[in-house]
């Protein structure tokens, strides 16, 4: 009964974490490369209750469809072969994997807004003092007037060099990000009453890493255990009944809240994330930084970071629940996933 229980829970684990990155997948082959993706597929045809195309899609298209029908199920077959291939695995296990998981995103996130945050800025300045002519030709200083192409040339290898950085650097901690935050607004008080200047590139940077040091946090909050509790039975709970209601809670709020975020941000092409990345969205405020697009993706972090680690947590709780005795010493949950062995924990 308690293998079952376990396979049960890492399947649901990978099930999760394949479909939340075929989605991701799906949404970037959809709008940023035009194919037609699975349901409008089954659209085309008229299956499953999908209502008829009024435009058929041509042959190309069609067979485009197919393929990334047929990826997708591989995809989510592999999965599940993977999990019965490695049910020696322990929960305990596969939860530090999957935080570890969320970990390295986060990281690649944290040093994606640092790079992007300090070229752009610098950029904006020389723009808007007219030095960039004098650094780069006329054309490459028109281009870089162009969100597209700047988000294209400049913040996109940012965004690619950040993910070799995050796998060679671990260390990289939220507190960095919040000491930048306070740097950029001590540099905006200092410029505007002492010097009398101030430009809309610089409230553009402490925002755009204000919002990031908020949303790339939550996950490692989470392990930390710091996220607010409202706790009024909670605390006079037992360790099992504790994981029960952690498990119950990471079922129907944790892990479908994010899902929320997701489809409703990402459900189509004019919604709040997709617009935005789509079109490169700037604000007005004419030199700012370019990067008011790259915000929207914040909420993809969030959500995607959020729910690895809901799904970390509950195949934690599961584990308490199957496998522990009430009198036995445990691990609390960040001493699990950050091996750190240095309190005893008797619960959350």
């Amino acid at each position: 009964m308690k293998n079952n229980i376990a396979l049960i829970g890492r399947g649901f684990g990978y099930l999760m974490l394949s479909a939340l990155f075929l989605y991701l997948i799906n949404n970037y082959l959809v709008y940023w490369q035009d194919m037609p993706g699975p349901f409008v597929l089954f659209s085309h045809y008229g299956w499953f209750g999908f209502e008829a195309l009024s435009n058929q899609l041509d042959d190309s298209q069609v067979s485009q469809g197919w393929i990334q029908f047929t990826t997708y199920l591989v995809v989510l077959l592999i999965s599940i072969g993977y999990v019965i291939k490695t049910r020696a695995r322990t929960l305990e296990q596969e939860s530090i994997r999957f935080t570890t998981l969320s970990a390295f995103i986060v990281r690649f996130s944290f040093w994606s807004v640092l790079l992007i945050g300090l070229a752009d800025m610098v950029i904006s300045l020389l723009r808007v003092e007219n030095l960039l002519e004098h650094v780069a030709s006329e054309t490459l200083t028109q281009q870089l007037g162009r969100p597209i192409f700047r988000g294209s040339y400049v913040h996109y290898p940012l965004v690619i060099a950040s993910m070799f950085i995050a796998a060679r650097f671990r260390n990289a901690t939220f507190a960095w990000l919040a000491l930048l935050v306070v740097i950029a607004e001590f540099m905006i008080v200092i410029s505007r009453f002492v010097f009398s200047y101030e430009q809309a590139y610089m409230g553009d940077l402490v925002r755009f890493w204000y919002a990031a040091l908020f949303l790339f946090a939550s996950a490692h909050t989470l392990v930390e255990e710091g996220h607010v509790r409202v706790d009024v039975l909670y605390t006079g709970f037992s360790r099992r009944k504790k994981a029960l209601f952690d498990s119950i809670g990471c079922l129907l709020f944790g892990i479908p809240i994010c899902w929320v975020i997701l489809m409703h941000g990402m459900g189509g092409r004019g919604n709040s994330i997709n617009s935005p990345l789509l079109s490169f969205e700037v604000t007005q405020s004419g030199y700012g930084m370019y990067v008011k697009y790259i915000m929207a993706a914040f909420l993809i972090v969030f959500s995607v970071t959020m729910m690895i680690q809901f799904v970390s947590f509950l195949l934690y709780n599961i584990a308490q629940l199957i496998n522990r005795s009430e009198n036995e010493d445990h691990l609390s949950y960040h001493q699990l996933v950050t091996g750190d062995r240095t309190a005893a924990s008797g619960g959350h």
